[in-house]
């Protein structure tokens, strides 16, 4: 039979409250008392309910996590990063993909009430307000590249736009002067960013250049597609910039079955900075986004939320991204004062 709390209790001449107390750190009982339950609960291979210890400190010491999906390298860095962390504090995490829809992102959300303490919660397709209201009152949580709502939720983001400002810039220094983008998903707020992003460096750095954009989803097979048809085109685009290294990869096969070569034929370029970018030949040209980091810095910010309540809330914080340059871009024709540098940059541009 499995060992009770009365079992300790009895073992250690102390009432169950006692031992109740002694186990969940109350400050009442002496250490002298605390170390004998311990001593005795370990005697008995005492393991406390996580159930009837919810009912004493309310706390279920598990935090859910809404993501738009659960696959892909970008995702397992993400959940690297908020597992790490979450871990350090001794917590459990609850994980949930709301697949881009936003009823499936509120059924999700009412599912962990009362499951969690605290929610991360990350949907680029989805209003902040509608998030919000399925959230269970005063639940802590905080936001990840998502677009905050009327309530004021901590929230981390990444420099998406100025990512994409500085992607294009290069491209432009190293002497490109037709610029292809393959898009991000609709209605994504990351998408919509590094898009904007594109569009106003292609403005300033090539006046007058037009733009080619391409429709795509994050997906490899997105830039498989859109790579067939840049590589049917009579005048191709010198360099294409994809709104992320999946399409970026999805791409680059694309252009290799049409004989293309990268990027003696065409340079390309990518976002995120996912691990296999820097493994693929030739490797990618891209914007690392700091994932990890990412996730790491949320889950701290909704612990300290959950163990302090009533603290202000912290400033929506914007994380730099970082031009990478490998192989997979070259110079077309011999660029004056061209930069070999990868500048970091933030929300006011590189630095």
């Amino acid at each position: 039979m499995a060992v009770t709390i009365k079992d300790v209790a009895r073992e250690a001449q102390v009432s169950v409250a006692t031992v109740s107390r002694a186990l969940n750190g109350h400050p009442s009982v002496t250490p002298e008392t605390r170390a004998r339950i311990h001593k005795v609960a370990a005697e008995l291979r005492f393991t406390p309910s996580s159930a009837a210890r919810s009912l004493i400190t309310r706390r279920t010491h598990t935090i859910g996590a809404l993501l738009p999906d659960l696959h892909g390298e970008y995702f397992s860095e993400l959940i690297r990063g908020i597992d790490l962390a979450a871990r350090a504090r001794g917590l459990h995490l609850l994980l949930s993909s709301s697949h881009g829809d936003m009823q499936e992102a509120a059924a999700a959300l009412r599912a962990m009430h009362g499951r969690v303490d605290g929610l991360l919660l990350m949907s680029p397709q989805g209003d902040g307000r509608l998030l919000e209201a399925s959230l269970a009152p005063g639940l802590p949580a905080v936001l990840i590249n998502t677009r905050a709502g009327e309530q004021k939720l901590a929230a981390y983001e990444v420099d998406n736009r100025g990512g994409a400002r500085a992607m294009v810039r290069h491209l432009a220094a190293a002497g490109h002067r037709h610029i292809a983008f393959i898009a991000g998903p609709e209605h994504n707020h990351e998408a919509a960013e590094r898009l904007a992003g594109y569009r106003e460096a292609l403005a300033k750095e090539l006046p007058g250049a037009a733009e080619q954009v391409l429709p795509g989803d994050f997906t490899e097979e997105a830039g498989r597609r859109a790579g067939h048809l840049l590589a049917a085109l009579s005048a191709r685009p010198s360099a294409v910039f994809a709104a992320n290294d999946m399409m970026a990869l999805g791409c680059l096969g694309a252009l290799r079955e049409a004989g293309l070569k990268v990027p003696q034929d065409i340079a390309l370029a990518g976002f995120d900075d996912v691990p296999i970018a820097r493994y693929v030949q030739p490797a990618l040209t891209t914007v690392r986004v700091p994932i990890v980091e990412l996730g790491t810095l949320a889950l701290e910010a909704l612990a300290a939320a959950i163990e302090s309540p009533d603290k202000p809330v912290p400033p929506r914080q914007t994380l730099r991204a970082e031009l990478v340059v490998r192989q997979s871009c070259h110079t077309p024709s011999p660029v004056a004062g061209r930069r070999t540098g990868a500048p970091s940059v933030g929300p006011s541009g590189p630095h």
